[in-house]
């Protein structure tokens, strides 16, 4: 057995909703892709007694425990969190920290991965598929939510991301998305989606973003992505105050859309905000062209083709 097991697993922007289920039933459905170089990274080892280090160590600890209580695993564990995804920023660090957690503690004890029922285990993918599908396989994620209560999100597809495009992120420290309780509220008091949007977002997204990204058309892909934000924005308008939930970031998307950034949108509940660029060295220009952003900062990242990286500590890596 291994004495211990690193994982390393990449946030990942929500594009969007495909629909939202009505009181005589349905599904939501959503797009999403994961990213390059933001990631929730931690160690497991076993131990003499159990501990749990760095940021969110409560969160972790309530996984550990649930999850060896599910699994009967007995003895003590030790857990290094050394760096997490920004909490409620719209990228899914949720989802990503318990699927590191659990697909960590069943490589160390050989046992085989789950990460679609243990994410229903630790109350993660009650409405999209995006998380999962990110950790398991990269590209851009289509998922047809769920009809039963009891399995996950149906992953559609999975598309590679161009590899030279980007990822323009905007990113606002002082605020944060609807979460938790509130979250739910904001559900349950929004009106229902109309039939309309559903299905002007669907045609946006089977005719313009998967035809654009197989073609790599990044125009006609940053339209039709910019399409559906634009119905999922008026929707959730209501709950956080505006297309976005940070003025800051809205201000500053606007910015980057006059320097030439295409398929501006909010990922989830934001704050984050997001744009495409077709090359580093544009999304380098458009970024440079509007100065310094006020109250927010600005990431370039690439879009990520693989899943979760395990590492044990015989040094066998394991690729999602």
């Amino acid at each position: 057995m291994s004495d211990s097991v690193s994982i390393k697993v990449p946030a990942r922007l929500h594009l969007g909703f495909l629909d939202m289920p009505r009181k005589d039933g349905g599904r939501f459905g959503s797009i999403g892709l994961p990213l390059e170089d933001i990631a929730t990274e931690l160690t497991i080892s076993r131990a003499r007694e159990t501990s749990v280090e760095g940021e969110e160590r409560d969160r972790v600890t309530d996984h550990l425990i649930r999850l060896c209580e599910q699994l009967g695993l007995r003895g003590q564990h030790r857990i290094v969190i050394h760096r997490t995804i920004p909490r409620h920023a719209g990228l899914g660090s949720g989802t990503q920290i318990a699927l590191a957690v659990a697909a960590a503690l069943r490589t160390l004890h050989r046992l085989p991965l789950d990460s679609r029922n243990d994410a229903l285990l630790l109350g993660r993918g009650t409405r999209s598929g995006i998380g999962i599908a990110a950790f398991e396989k990269g590209g851009l994620i289509v998922d047809a939510g769920r009809f039963h209560q009891s399995q996950p999100p149906t992953v559609i597809t999975h598309i590679p991301f161009p590899e030279d495009w980007r990822v323009i992120l905007v990113l606002d420290e002082r605020t944060q998305g609807i979460h938790g309780e509130a979250e739910i509220e904001a559900f349950r008091t929004l009106p229902a989606f109309p039939d309309a949007s559903s299905a002007a977002i669907c045609r946006q997204v089977l005719m313009g973003v998967i035809p654009a990204l197989i073609e790599q058309d990044i125009a006609a892909f940053g339209k039709a992505v910019e399409a559906v934000q634009t119905e999922i924005g008026a929707y959730f308008s209501p709950a956080q105050g505006g297309a976005f939930t940070s003025k800051a970031v809205g201000a500053t998307l606007a910015k980057l859309k006059s320097a030439g950034a295409i398929g501006i949108g909010q990922s989830s509940w934001g704050p984050t905000g997001f744009a495409f660029a077709r090359s580093q060295a544009e999304a380098r220009r458009i970024v440079d062209a509007i100065g310094e952003p006020d109250a927010v900062s600005i990431r370039i990242v690439p879009g990520r083709n693989g899943g979760a990286e395990i590492i044990r500590s015989t040094l066998d890596l394991v690729s999602m």
